[in-house]
């Protein structure tokens, strides 16, 4: 899987060649910031390698976002089986088989591994299968073999994090749950973030009797007040058991191979399958990150300054390694503006305001911008325009969802600060609004544009009234 690109004339006098070092790039991880940070070096003419100890594409690919996204289409199956009969359909009952909607996901990774396979290898990228641990400023070590490069690129990503705790080793991770042996009729998660609560939405949707177990007093902390209220209330009609103000004491294995959760107030559930989510932890171990003295947060991301170069200069990582935000679409920003400056005209930068995100709960939630609360520490004076309502949709499919829009608006300049979507598709409508953000969009020019009817999304912009300051 090696080949080596002749370097363009414009390409060879940014980086030029030096028979001192084996590359100019060096890069540790295949995920989504590494391939694309490799690839768009290579293109542009210098010598490039990238290390992957599993399989190319990362977490996103392999363990995150498209397979979790894929499992959260197939639990949405479930509850337009159910809507169907409010519209007409005379449907038998569905039988949902896991091991075909395993094998279907395997299937599509193994076709994504290829493509990224292919890719590296088109731009001229060398491919080295192997852990890669850093033994000086510019020198990796993969296997027996150490390689020099002008520059190294850490880009591998993050891990699961599980706390220690009695029967720890009964617990199992997002990293496994694409692919337990039996499906869990009864789902017990811990942690009450994007993924723990992606995971329970999805396992309800598939079936399984959940029940989610928070250490504090509500879901998604940093989101939005509203939309975490919402989304638990949302979460609870559709059939997950959520503890808050609780945690796990011990997990002991029964009998009969079941698991026994007893919580910190005595009380004890029963369990198949426990699922620990309680967040993620730079993927550092074994990377020889002390070889060198990399600084780290005290969290153990490393830190890079705002040109993501590491307290070593020759040294840079990109993504969920270091301590910006820990998103596929900054991530890949991040590997772009990097190649930039390394190896051409250092235009090209990540703005880390206004960054959209989603959760693939049932229903989904989009934001985009701040929350309440962050406004009213930015801004002077406030306005809150809020509707929740039930969708047209679910006026004959019999089910209680509902939805929530909102907006926060800085009053003094109108313009729009804040948008949050609790609802279908709510990550496809945010995406739109994003730009509209960035923009620099007033409430004026929100109540000025068309809405499509009937969607969800037009009651963003036919929002009048804000909410009282007492509300």
């Amino acid at each position: 899987m090696t080949t080596t690109p002749s370097p363009s004339p414009s390409a060879a006098r940014s980086a030029p060649a030096d028979d001192a070092f084996d590359f100019d790039l060096f890069v540790i991880g295949a995920g989504s910031g590494g391939v694309r940070a490799a690839r768009t070096a290579a293109q542009r003419g210098v010598r490039v390698a990238v290390a992957e100890a599993a399989a190319l594409g990362g977490t996103c690919v392999n363990l995150g976002c498209i397979p979790k996204k894929l499992y959260s289409y197939a639990a949405g199956y479930a509850e337009a089986f159910e809507e169907a009969r409010g519209f007409g359909w005379r449907v038998e009952a569905p039988v949902f088989d896991w091991e075909a909607l395993k094998a279907g996901r395997a299937k599509e990774i193994s076709r994504l591994n290829g493509i990224y396979g292919q890719l590296l290898l088109g731009a001229g990228v060398t491919v080295l299968e192997g852990w890669a641990q850093i033994c000086g400023p510019h020198e990796v070590m993969v296997g027996t073999q150490r390689y020099r490069a002008r520059h190294i690129l850490i880009a591998c990503g993050g891990t699961p994090f599980v706390p220690d705790f009695a029967g720890r080793e009964f617990v199992i991770t997002s990293d496994e749950m694409f692919d337990l042996p039996a499906f869990p009729r009864r789902l017990l998660v811990v942690g009450g973030g994007y993924i723990a609560c992606e995971f329970a939405s999805i396992f309800n949707g598939l079936g399984a009797e959940v029940t989610q177990v928070q250490r504090s007093g509500g879901l998604l902390s940093g989101f939005d007040q509203d939309v975490r209220h919402f989304i638990a209330s949302e979460m609870g009609k559709a059939g997950v058991d959520i503890r808050l103000n609780a945690q796990v004491a011990v997990v002991s294995r029964e009998d009969d191979g079941s698991l026994l959760v007893t919580l910190g107030d005595g009380r004890q559930v029963a369990a198949d399958t426990v699922l620990y989510a309680t967040g993620r932890i730079a993927n550092t171990a074994g990377l020889g990150i002390e070889n060198v003295g990399l600084k780290t947060t005290d969290k153990g991301a490393i830190v890079v300054d705002a040109h993501y170069r590491t307290s070593v200069p020759s040294i840079h990582a990109i993504g969920d390694v270091s301590s910006r935000l820990q998103l596929t679409p900054v991530a890949l920003g991040e590997a772009m503006a990097l190649v930039d400056r390394l190896f051409g005209d250092r235009k090209r930068t990540v703005d880390y305001d206004c960054v959209p995100t989603a959760v693939f709960t049932h229903p989904n939630i989009g934001t985009v911008g701040d929350t309440e609360a962050e406004a009213r520490e930015k801004y002077e004076e406030v306005e809150i325009f809020r509707a929740d309502f039930r969708a047209l949709r679910h006026t004959l499919s019999g089910r209680d969802e509902r939805s929530l829009v909102k907006l926060v608006v800085d009053k003094a300049s109108d313009r729009v600060v804040g948008l949050h979507v609790v609802g279908a598709d709510a990550g496809e409508i945010v995406q739109g609004f994003a730009v509209a953000l960035r923009a620099g969009a007033t409430k004026a020019l929100f109540d000025s544009t068309i809405g499509i009817h009937p969607t969800l999304a037009e009651e963003l912009v036919t929002l009048r009234t804000p909410v009282p300051k007492d509300d």
